[in-house]
């Protein structure tokens, strides 16, 4: 027994009923339209287009925008307690201006939308978020650093991810 919801730019869930009365949910990804879109934010211009760009998919999907900015923990700075609260205490910062300038950049524009904080290896991290909030899409910035032609982050996502994956220069 099969049953999926109609409504447009919303998540779609089918009931599966196995032997027995156990009734199971399964995530479908992307089937009629877009129901969640996770875009990557570190605060570099690329990551902004990214979100821009995203953004007005969302809008036009009537998807919600997951932002989210994965604080890497592995690098030197993490190795000493006295390294681990200086760098949270930056990336806290950070976070809190991102979230400033999102709202700057999204109080015009009438969608739902999420900024989220996580921490760990940002392809990872991206993923992770993205299954939880069960979106169809991961948006992120063309990277400008070492990695080849599209970044780590990005190259690792077009690998790896499960779900489609949008590069924005």
């Amino acid at each position: 027994m099969s049953h999926a919801s109609n409504s447009p730019g919303r998540a779609h869930y089918h009931l599966r009923v196995a032997e027995g009365d156990n009734t199971e949910r399964e995530f479908e990804i992307g089937k009629d339209g877009l129901g969640g879109i996770v875009v990557g934010m570190d605060g570099s211009p690329a990551s902004f287009h990214a979100a821009a760009w995203a953004a007005g998919l969302a809008r036009r999907e009537r998807a919600r925008l997951v932002l989210v900015y994965v604080e890497a923990v592995g690098g030197v700075a993490y190795w000493s307690p006295m390294g681990v609260a200086v760098a949270s205490e930056a990336a806290e910062s950070l976070v809190e201006e991102l979230k400033k300038e999102v709202v700057s950049h999204l109080k015009w524009v009438d969608i739902d939308w999420d900024f989220v904080h996580h921490r760990g290896d940002p392809a990872v991290g991206l993923e992770q978020v993205a299954e939880q909030y069960r979106a169809d899409l991961i948006v992120v910035g063309r990277s400008r650093r070492r990695g080849g032609l599209l970044g780590t982050v990005p190259a690792t996502l077009v690998v790896e991810a499960v779900r489609p994956v949008v590069v924005v220069p």
